[in-house]
């Protein structure tokens, strides 16, 4: 956010009204894009996932579906990538449980990739917290759309 310096203004009055036409005048805030999130009807770790998206500011559509190595085949997500869900957003694919930040560095940077995985379901990443149990370190990789990857983020 820019910080705007006023000049002083004679009265506090009309500040307020300064203040109160600029926001009236200001264009709505638009929403990011809405990531859409395909997974099974029955997979808890998935619905946590989303929960974890909308908590950190994500729009998100899901949509239950018994056909998801159909997705990942059409989107380039090979089963040295593969997870539980499969997730587009702006252009980008994202598979598994990768975090949030994560997905927003790629979409602030957009790098020329097809999107990124976190092969598996690893313990400690969003949606996958066990009580009890420590996370474990794990890689967020990049892909192209022949399958090679690359480290994006170390967790």
């Amino acid at each position: 956010m820019k910080k705007v310096q006023l000049a002083s203004m004679v009265g506090g009055g009309a500040l307020v009204l300064a203040v109160a036409g600029a926001l009236w005048a200001s264009p709505p805030a638009v929403a990011g894009p809405t990531i859409t999130v395909y997974k099974s009807p029955t997979c808890g770790c998935c619905a946590l996932w989303v929960k974890h998206l909308e908590e950190s500011g994500f729009n998100v559509s899901v949509r239950d579906t018994e056909a998801l190595q159909a997705i990942k085949a059409e989107h380039g997500v090979g089963n040295h990538l593969a997870s539980c869900h499969t997730a587009l957003v702006d252009g980008y694919v994202v598979e598994g449980h990768v975090p949030a930040t994560d997905i927003r560095s790629m979409l602030e940077s957009r790098p020329d990739i097809v999107g990124l995985a976190v092969p598996g379901m690893i313990v400690g990443t969003p949606g996958m917290e066990i009580a009890g149990q420590p996370a474990q370190a794990y890689q967020v990789f990049a892909f192209d759309p022949e399958g090679r990857t690359a480290i994006y983020a170390n967790r």
